[in-house]
């Protein structure tokens, strides 16, 4: 198969599709790959890297799109590259459609196959190609967050951990997953006043057991959540539904009672935000302000940690695009049921009941 490589174009993007390890194992294999010049210059690989690795090096986008049947990207597609899409090619990459119905509509006239890395599932229910980047964010979160609060940056001028005879940071994690519990553990490390709202009681157990005393965690109630976000220096928005529109659990009520100065990241930024106050942003300009609290949503979070976000990436989607290109993206659902659920949007048609319901149109299923 033809796999074509392009070079990310979201604003401040630097991760990369595939390594040149992951090319190698794709050559060996009997595949074609051409990598846009410059592709992997931000993790430090140039085009002879990749050159050496098996690969063609095309000259721009246009030539990746237009001889490629199989793109593997990172970011979603922007729309000048969602109009070089056509109905003979796979994209496989995040999508994150539920809050962006133009990108949305840009796919579905394509024609494309659209396989988005966030809805393909485990056996145990687990989303394995979202689970990188989540960790990756979660852990950046606290690290942003921390950065937000200093005074100089407009935060309320606190030490997260404080220091002997200054109490610490009160840092409220919303969600108890994958992300949230990495913001935790890096919260917990810097010795912060950490507590971590779920639903799920089964978890709270499971993060207490993990962290003992060094954690606290509450049922998620939106009495429990009002309490904890209004004296809180740092809310780490954490929470998921795989393909669905985040839940917008805190409100701009909420946000008014808080601290003038205090900070809100919101990780769940890519499918809309849970906090009724965010607007995506860019590494270009990360925060804004409102109601006197400072808000980080960049929707590419891990991007601004390009080569330990893409190796962590690659590692776990080369298996499934290697699956792809060797039998064709037909017969590599059929064999894999959790790689159907990533299947979004297929000749014009949304495929996936999650993402369809947040867009409100009409669910075409896999079947």
């Amino acid at each position: 198969m033809k796999i074509g490589v392009p070079k990310e174009i979201k604003v401040h993007e630097y991760r990369v599709g595939l390594v040149p390890a992951g090319v190698s194992e794709l050559v060996r294999a009997g595949h074609e790959v051409a990598v846009e010049t410059g592709a992997g210059a931000g993790i430090g690989f140039d085009d002879s890297h990749y050159r050496a690795a098996g690969a063609s090096i095309a000259p721009d986008a246009a030539k990746v799109f237009a001889d490629a049947e199989l793109i593997v990207k990172v970011k979603e597609p922007q729309l000048p590259e969602c109009r070089m899409l056509r109905a003979d090619q796979t994209l496989f990459t995040y999508l994150h459609l539920a809050a962006d119905r133009e990108q949305a509509l840009a796919l579905m006239k394509s024609g494309t196959t659209a396989i988005a890395y966030e809805t393909v599932t485990a056996q145990d229910g687990s989303l394995p190609l979202l689970t990188p980047m989540s960790e990756v964010a979660g852990r950046m979160s606290v690290q942003v967050g921390a950065t937000c609060l200093q005074k100089a940056n407009g935060g309320f001028g606190v030490l997260l951990g404080g220091v002997p005879g200054v109490a610490p940071a009160k840092v409220v994690v919303l969600g108890g997953g994958v992300s949230g519990t990495h913001a935790a553990e890096m919260a917990v490390g810097l010795r912060a006043d950490v507590t971590v709202i779920d639903r799920s009681v089964k978890r709270l157990r499971e993060l207490s057991a993990i962290f003992g005393n060094q954690l606290k965690t509450q049922y998620s109630t939106t009495h429990a959540i009002e309490e904890l976000v209004r004296d809180a220096d740092l809310v780490i928005g954490a929470v998921l539904i795989a393909g669905a529109a985040a839940p917008k659990l805190v409100t701009r009520d909420m946000v008014r009672t808080m601290k003038a100065g205090a900070v809100l990241v919101d990780i769940a930024i890519d499918q809309g935000g849970c906090f009724e106050t965010s607007r995506p942003t860019t590494h270009a300009a990360p925060t804004f302000v409102e109601d006197g609290v400072i808000h980080y949503c960049v929707t590419n979070m891990p991007g601004a940690v390009p080569r330990t976000s893409t190796f962590a990436l690659t590692n776990a989607t080369l298996p499934y695009v290697k699956a792809i290109a060797d039998s064709g993206w037909r017969e590599a659902l059929a064999r894999d049921r959790g790689l159907a659920l990533g299947l979004n949007v297929y000749a014009g048609h949304i495929t996936h009941e999650a993402v369809a319901r947040a867009l409100d149109v009409e669910c075409r299923p896999l079947r």
